[in-house]
């Protein structure tokens, strides 16, 4: 018999982020920073799914985010899902949203920006529709999804 299915242990605490775009799942692991997480952290890309066809999922044990945290992961992948789990219950479960207003977590992309020049937090106003786009505050250009940097 062909083994079909590889099982993972439940989280005892922590969370679980669902429903990432698949070639965002990556990005989403090094925005939240965990190649350096002590914790144990469980990542499945490309799997199927019935919402996305495809989609990513990252276990974190014994860690919770921030409302920064999440705002990032909305940028990169707004249908995401974010489960918290307390002794092995699902004690929240949110659907990230994307802010009205992103700053001091997205570097502008005009190299003529005041904020790349003096020590100004970026701001940026979102401007949602097919595709995630940041407008900044003080010069008014533009950023995308795929050119977007993190401070």
């Amino acid at each position: 018999m062909v083994k079909k299915e590889l099982i993972v242990s439940a989280l005892e605490n922590g969370t679980v982020i669902d429903h990432i775009a698949s070639k965002e799942v990556f990005r989403v692991l090094h925005l939240l920073n965990l190649e350096k997480c002590e914790e144990t952290v469980y990542m499945g890309s490309n799997l199927e799914s019935q919402k996305l066809g495809r989609k990513g999922i990252i276990k974190v044990a014994n860690r919770y985010f921030a409302p920064e945290e999440l705002n990032k992961i909305a940028l990169v992948s707004p249908n995401a899902t974010v489960i918290e789990i307390r002794n092995f219950e699902v004690v929240k479960k949110t659907k990230v949203e994307l802010p009205s207003q992103v700053k001091g977590i997205v570097k502008c992309m005009n190299p003529n920006c005041i904020t790349n020049h003096e020590t100004i937090e970026t701001n940026f106003n979102v401007v949602s529709g097919d595709e995630v786009k940041l407008k900044c505050h003080f010069c008014e250009k533009f950023t995308t999804k795929d050119n977007m940097e993190f401070c």
